[in-house]
């Protein structure tokens, strides 16, 4: 069973939005930070944004900042990232995951400190 599904990706025009979501089936996980990541064709994966458990720290990549906006849902142990003002540069595939490290307050940007990941959920911005 999958432990993190994401969804909500696709086409979309330069310019456009897309609200991606990220469904976890383990209940522990409402207490643990999120975190977004994207992986571009030839390039290597690199952070989005990251939400502690509370809410009350999150981080964002400079190229996303003032654009993307995270959130997370602890009844539904859900994570968003609302993606406004798309560019054809966002075009990657979106990961979540989950940083399962006990009593964890931070929203990490290491990618190595995330123990859980989803499969992925393509996203696509054409000009």
């Amino acid at each position: 069973q999958e432990q993190l599904v994401e969804s909500g990706g696709g086409l979309v025009q330069a310019g456009g939005s897309l609200r991606l979501s990220c469904a976890a089936s383990d209940r522990t996980f409402a207490g643990y930070p999120f975190g977004w990541f994207r992986q571009a064709p030839g390039r290597e994966r690199e952070f989005v944004a990251a939400i502690s458990s509370s809410a009350r720290v999150i981080r964002y990549a400079h190229s996303v900042e003032g654009r993307f906006t995270i959130s997370r849902d602890n009844k539904e142990i859900k994570a968003y990232l609302q993606m406004n003002s798309l560019r054809p540069d966002d075009t990657a595939v979106y990961y979540c995951a989950v940083d399962a490290t006990p009593m964890s307050a931070m929203a990490s940007d290491i990618q190595s400190r995330y123990d859980y990941w989803g499969q992925g959920t393509q996203v696509t911005v054409s000009s």
